[in-house]
């Protein structure tokens, strides 16, 4: 690892000064230290006290008396003095005083301490309002503890000669006390100097103390032994109260108050004897009052208490350097600067991140079980690019790290980002991973580096950078860990393969030797990263609307909180359809409309209808480009003719299908299937340009499944080509510039592939497959319980043919690109310009009529799935160049074959033009068929009446309301001369009239009105008898063509023609006119219309002396349709039917008797008012017949005819031929009129009705 930076350095020093400096807080706000003391020199005092007191011993011996220097010292100390005795001075000034102040001094460090803590304590603050009962403080504060040892000092040196502190000090140094040990800021050469009128300061009160202590201890020897116990004591307390307020710790802070209190209490007792006069008598006071030692004794037993707690303090605090040097050091060796960057990282991930997007993590069953595991589990999140791995990641960090927060053992996380090729090291990622563990569980720093000091004492100069050492450590520490272990990876592929291969290892090996060890990892579902993660459990982060509209919610939220609601949902709902599952591609766009700030509502949806693709995102893929390809022009040409194919496909690509096309694309005079099977490789290929691809199952290499992962990758694709190909050189040649386009590109690929000789050599079926194709291919064939088929408009066509027969082109030796290059060409040969046209030999040579090839390929185009049945019909024998390129060529490429292509040779079919038109009309878009009808080389096989009969018949024929015919009908308009040249217009109406193809009968009779040669032509007389044979059927003219075919909106368009009279009264060579036409089928509609127009042919015959009424009474059609029909023509005014003369055998009531058919008798009678005794005969004996009677006729036939006229009657006479017989005309007709009425009230009726509907 590399050493820390300067700022690394300083930071350390920082912290270090942070812990030692624990008096930069002073007690009181209000007052600023002189001095500050660190609590390091606290820790080492304890060692230099020794020699200290070693020296003092010593100079203690020559001292004398030196109360009068206390006196002056402390007028100095003080401000503003009384006036010293000069005399005490001078008298004093024999003393060894140098000697004493250059070895009791305790040094100007403890002054500079004391100084600095002379502030005020909470703690006595306590100690003080706890005594407030007991004590009178402010009596205390009345007379100074300096005046009272002044008048003690005058006593004693007149009594004894000696100055009781100086005995108190020698009794003490017999009793081998270490005075300079003791943490006062008192002056032994001037006890008295700095003590100060005021129990409200601590210091001041402990410096009475310790001067009071000292001056006692020459009383008794026992008395002695505490008062020298008592201050060893005392120095604790300025520890005690430093390390109180800096830590904060309560314990110390308590154990203050109880100390305060003795010295408190001792300071209150020594008041009261100092006041008293003599030192005997205070002497005799002491020993004979025990008070002062139990306070004595009460201090010890208290300030015991806060001797351990600086001593433990002191340990902590040098602990707390030990481990902050540990910090240092392994900051150092590991790279601290790393950890910051990576937990920075996933801060800001925390910020931009959606949490409710990625709760389905939680639920899948994967995570579930490995979560909720005993043992050791690993589990791995697979993703494509931009599609939130990174932030799924982190989510799932964090939602470890809540749910472990109150387990016990509590769990340890470590997580990490490999983002680039540096931090995707293993080296990197142990380190991190140390670190972080080290981070958790402070313990482990001392193993780690007493283990780094031994590495390098073994040899290894820098074992952070030796991976098997860290990998050694990291499992030894895993080992020794009793508590749950996650470790998160992110970004495997971001890793090169040594380090990947490493880190797998490692992590395989922990989850297999080291309970509690859980691995979550997050990569791109690269092919060789699956294979090494073998059967690990796996989530997919696939495309999920849902998920899409709650990142962009949150990134609006987050970066556009300042547009309008209308704008803000305008965005949402654009970019979460538009997402598709990429996040990265979402917050790119929602940046870019941050940087360029769209406000308004218009601007914004121009912006979302033509999304530029951002320059970041452009970037970065071709930074992954360009990581892929590790600048070798081999792999670039590989990579891009791949990407090209997939940004250009308009299906995904199978694994096979991708790299057999690359290797064509990049390959030279490559001419066999089996040549090419040797340069494909598909495991290269899909590394090669695995980041830009979806995620595939590499164990399915024949599944259509490769496809981008996101529009923006097109986008990139087309527009890197579109800037290769502005930038392309003038002199390149024709063949380089037909795959300026990407169209013209996979068109090349696909058309050399069908070109290879194996294709022209081989058959696609085998004659096995011919013959089963021919079969029904049903799997429940002999089922006689199976139920029909229910018509699912949901279906699939890979659902139906799920259980049909299939077949496998490679089986044949056609190679896997063969499928896929005979169904897709055709798209994007219809994609060519005319800048990028393929070459025309190539084309005919792909479509040459009757070839092999072009049976195969269409054989195979009509079957995508491979099921034996075709989906569609498409007969390779109906085909050529002309009618391929005609149907699915561009109309530049179809100009081009035009002008260029040799119709004569054999490629072509003997028509060209009519076979490629037939095929336009039947699949291919209507406009194409002007092209070929104004060619000047073929246009001649279409302007003939063969032509237009062709159209009306596909037409007619269409089972679908197909777009485009007005393209075609309007080519009548283009022939109108020659038409009536050729006098085939005539021909064409009839045609058009008969399969009621309305647009041409409309354009022929509005041209004509313009057209008055044309309009000869229309409605001549008679139609060319040259195209009537006597075996075919009559032909009619246009009215009885419609006619004849039903076509209502036809007769009525043409009736409404001027002149049309001559079709109206045509009849056909059988003599039949337009009635007797009707009269087949028997519409009502179609006699209103020519019945009042065609009176005269009402009664005509036909050559067989049929009239139209006589056909309807006989016509097979409908009863209903007959007797509206009948009731029409008998309807009409000035036809008196009874005047008419009748064939003795064809008298419409007698054939309606013969047939038995009682309601056309009944609408003959009353409406056509025919007699109804010219049905009956009178025998002999007045009995009454039927005439004309039959064998076939029924016997009740003459009672039912009898009872039409009065049934009752008849039954009262007992005979109704009786009854019949004696009835007058008049009568008869009066009786059938009331029954007609009675009878066919109701048709009348419902006919009425009817009609007025329809109307």
């Amino acid at each position: 690892m590399t050493d820390p930076s300067p700022e690394q350095h300083d930071g350390f020093r920082h912290k270090l000064r942070q812990i030692l400096h624990l008096r930069s807080r002073s007690r009181d706000p209000s007052h600023k230290p002189r001095n500050h003391q660190t609590d390091l020199e606290i820790a080492s005092r304890h060692s230099r006290s020794a020699s200290i007191a070693r020296s003092s011993s010593t100079s203690i011996s020559h001292t004398t008396t030196l109360t009068a220097n206390s006196l002056a010292l402390i007028q100095a100390s003080d401000g503003p003095k009384e006036t010293c005795d000069t005399g005490n001075q001078t008298g004093h000034s024999t003393l060894h005083t140098n000697t004493l102040e250059r070895n009791l001094t305790v040094g100007d460090d403890i002054r500079r301490a004391v100084v600095s803590s002379d502030l005020w304590s909470a703690a006595y603050r306590e100690a003080v309002e706890n005594l407030q009962e007991k004590l009178d403080i402010n009596a205390l504060e009345g007379k100074t503890i300096a005046q009272l040892f002044k008048d003690l000092e005058k006593t004693e040196n007149e009594v004894t000669h000696e100055s009781a502190f100086l005995r108190g000090l020698k009794c003490l140094q017999t009793l081998k006390v270490p005075l300079e040990r003791f943490k006062m800021a008192l002056d032994v050469a001037s006890p008295l100097a700095d003590i100060k009128p005021t129990t409200k300061i601590v210091v001041g009160v402990i410096k009475s103390v310790t001067a009071i202590a000292i001056s006692l201890a020459s009383v008794d020897v026992d008395f002695a032994k505490k008062i020298a116990d008592m201050l060893e004591q005392i120095q604790y307390i300025d520890d005690c109260d430093t390390l109180g307020q800096k830590a904060e710790r309560k314990d110390i802070h308590k154990a203050l108050v109880s100390v305060y209190q003795k010295i408190l209490e001792f300071y209150n007792a020594a008041v009261e004897f100092l006041s008293r006069k003599g030192a005997r008598l205070i002497a005799k006071m002491v020993l004979e009052n025990d008070r002062l030692p139990k306070i004595v004794e009460g201090f010890l037993r208290c300030s015991d208490t806060p001797r351990k707690l600086v001593e433990k303090a002191i340990f902590e605090i040098t602990d707390d350097i030990r481990c902050m040097l540990y910090d240092h050091e392994i900051d150092r060796w590991l790279g601290s600067e790393q950890m910051r960057r990576q937990s920075q990282y996933h801060a800001d991930l925390q910020e931009l991140r959606a949490d409710q997007a990625c709760d389905s993590l939680l639920k899948s069953p994967q995570f579930l079980s490995w979560y909720h595991a005993s043992d050791s589990q690993q589990l791995v999140i697979l993703g494509d690019m931009g599609s939130g791995k990174i932030v799924s990641m982190s989510f799932v960090v964090d939602e470890l790290s809540r749910r472990n927060e109150y387990q016990l053992p509590q769990p340890k996380i470590c997580f990490y980002y490999c983002r680039d090729d540096e931090t995707g090291k293993s080296s990197a990622i142990f380190s991190a991973l140390i670190l972080s563990l080290l981070k958790q569980l402070p313990g482990l720093k001392n193993p780690f580096v007493e283990w780094y000091k031994q590495a390098q004492a073994s040899g290894v100069f820098d074992p952070a950078s030796n991976i098997k050492r860290l990998e050694g450590f990291l499992q030894n520490v895993l080992e020794a860990t009793d508590r749950p272990i996650f470790i998160a990876i992110d970004g495997l592929d971001e890793c090169d393969t040594t380090s990947r291969m490493s880190l797998l290892k490692t992590l395989k090996s922990l989850s297999q030797n080291i309970p509690g060890v859980k691995t979550i990892l997050s990569t791109r579902p690269q092919e060789e990263i699956l294979e090494e993660l073998h059967n690990m459990p796996r989530i997919e982060l696939k495309h999920d609307a849902l998920r899409d509209r709650i990142i962009v919610e949150k990134t609006v939220e987050n970066q556009l909180p300042h547009l309008s609601m209308d704008v803000r949902a305008l965005v949402i709902e654009r970019l979460s359809h538009l997402a598709q599952g990429s996040a990265i591609w979402t917050k790119m766009i929602i940046r870019l409309i941050k940087i360029r700030k769209i406000r308004a509502f218009n601007p914004m949806r121009c912006f979302l209808d033509e999304i530029p693709l951002p320059r970041q995102l452009s970037e970065l893929y071709t930074t992954l480009i360009s990581r892929c390809i590790a600048d070798d022009p081999e792999n670039q040409m590989l990579a891009n003719a791949a990407l090209k194919l997939l940004a250009t496909t308009h299906t995904p690509f199978s694994i096979l299908e991708l790299s057999w096309a690359v290797a064509l694309s990049v390959a030279q005079h490559v001419s066999t299937v089996d040549e090419l099977a040797r340069l494909v490789d598909h495991q290269r290929v899909m590394e090669l340009i695995h980041p830009f691809i979806a995620c595939v199952d590499f164990s399915d290499t024949k599944k259509r499944q490769v496809r981008l992962t996101h529009q923006s990758v097109k986008e990139f694709i087309m527009r890197e080509w579109c800037n290769k190909t502005c930038s392309q050189r003038p002199d390149l040649a024709d063949a380089d510039l037909r795959f300026a386009s990407p169209e013209a590109f996979i068109l090349g690929v696909c058309t050399r592939y069908l070109l290879l000789d194996e294709i022209d050599s081989r058959h696609l079926f085998s004659k096995e497959q011919v013959a089963i194709a021919e079969l029904p291919q049903e799997a429940d064939l002999f089922d006689e319980n199976r139920e029909p088929v229910e018509y699912d408009p949901h279906c699939t066509w890979e659902a139906w043919e799920e259980d049909m027969i299939r077949f496998d082109p490679t089986d044949r030796g056609f190679g896997e690109f063969f499928v896929y290059a005979s169904c897709y060409w055709l798209e994007y040969f219809g994609a060519i310009t005319a800048e990028t046209l393929p070459n025309l030999a190539n084309i005919e040579d792909l479509c040459r009529a009757g070839s092999t090839r072009l049976r195969n390929w269409t054989q195979q185009n009509c079957r995508p799935g491979c099921a034996i049945s075709p989906r569609f019909p498409f007969d390779s024998q109906l085909y050529d160049p002309l009618s391929i390129t005609s149907l699915y060529g561009s109309v530049d490429m179809l100009h081009h074959m035009l002008r260029n292509s040799n119709f004569d040779q054999d490629k072509f079919l003997e028509n060209p033009a009519m076979s490629a038109a037939d095929q336009i009309l039947q699949w291919g878009e209507m406009s194409r068929l002007r092209v070929l009808l104004c060619d000047d080389r073929l246009g001649h096989q279409l302007r003939n009446l063969e032509f237009f009969r062709l159209i009306i018949k596909r037409w007619h024929n269409s089972s679908i309301n197909r777009p485009g015919w007005g393209d075609a009908f309007a080519l009548v308009d283009d022939v109108s001369a020659q038409m009536v040249d050729e006098q085939w217009a005539n021909e064409l109406l009839c045609t058009a009239a008969s399969a009621g193809c309305m647009p041409i009968v409309r354009r022929l009779i509005t041209s004509a009105q313009q057209k008055e040669g044309l309009r000869r032509e229309l409605l001549r007389e008679f139609r060319n008898k040259l195209q009537e044979t006597a075996l075919e059927e009559p032909m009619h003219q246009s009215i009885g063509e419609a006619v004849l075919a039903n076509h209502i909106d036809v007769v009525k368009y043409l009736l409404k023609e001027n002149n049309i009279e001559a079709h109206l009264r045509y009849r056909n060579r059988r003599g039949e006119n337009v009635l007797h036409l009707a009269s087949k089928l028997c519409n009502p509609e179609m006699f209103r219309l020519l019945a009042p127009r065609f009176l005269e042919g009402i009664h005509q015959a036909d050559d067989r002396g049929d009239t139209v009424l006589e056909r309807i009474v006989v016509s097979p059609s409908a009863s209903r349709n007959r007797y509206e029909s009948a009731k029409i023509l008998l309807s009409q005014n000035g036809v008196n039917w009874n005047n008419h003369s009748w064939d003795r055998q064809r008298n419409p009531l007698r054939m309606a008797v013969q047939l038995c058919d009682l309601d056309m008798c009944c609408l003959l009678i009353c409406i056509g008012k025919m007699d109804p005794i010219t049905a009956l005969r009178c025998k002999r004996g007045d009995h009454v017949d039927l005439k004309y009677r039959t064998r076939d006729h029924d016997e009740n036939m003459l009672d039912s005819l009898v009872r039409l006229f009065d049934a009752e009657a008849a039954m009262s006479q007992g005979s109704s031929m009786q009854y019949v017989s004696s009835l007058t005309e008049e009568t008869l007709r009066h009786l059938a009129e009331k029954h007609y009425h009675s009878r066919f009230g109701t048709l009348a009726g419902d006919s009425h009705t009817a009609r007025r509907k329809r109307h």
